[in-house]
């Protein structure tokens, strides 16, 4: 495992593996989202021009996982944003399941400003994982591209 936090792209037959990694699940959620729009482009060169405030609901944390990639990719498909700055501001658990509360900014992809990478058609339950390991999350988990 790479330091705490961060994310990283493993090897994967056909699609992409990725790691994310944080001190809290929050900040290991924020990673995962970077992971998949690293993907598909630099983030860095992204402007951080529109907000877009997300809650997210889920029957355990690897169906909240799910939920939290694949609303950001519905934003990517609808509206053409792609994000480079991810704020989870809680993960709680509610009754049987979790609610995932978060901020993301953005701005639309413009191949003119931003590189051209691979495209992220869906979040999968494919190796999926999530655990705590002493000080730092750890979660993985295979986007279909």
């Amino acid at each position: 495992m790479s330091g705490c936090p961060g994310f990283d792209h493993l090897d994967h037959t056909a699609d992409v593996l990725v790691e994310a990694r944080g001190r809290t699940l929050e900040e290991a959620f924020e990673y995962a989202g970077l992971g998949v729009y690293e993907i598909m482009t630099d983030t860095s060169k992204v402007r951080p021009r529109v907000r877009v405030d997300l809650e997210v609901e889920g029957s355990d944390l690897e169906n909240l996982l799910y939920r939290w990639i694949e609303e950001l990719l519905v934003w990517t498909d609808a509206e053409g944003l792609v994000f480079s700055i991810f704020r989870v501001c809680r993960i709680d658990k509610e009754g049987d399941g979790y609610k995932l509360v978060a901020s993301v900014w953005g701005e639309e992809f413009s191949p003119e400003v931003h590189e051209e990478r691979t495209i992220v058609k869906a979040m999968t339950y494919s190796q999926m994982s999530i655990e705590n390991i002493g000080e730092c999350w750890r979660i993985q988990f295979v986007v279909d591209i």
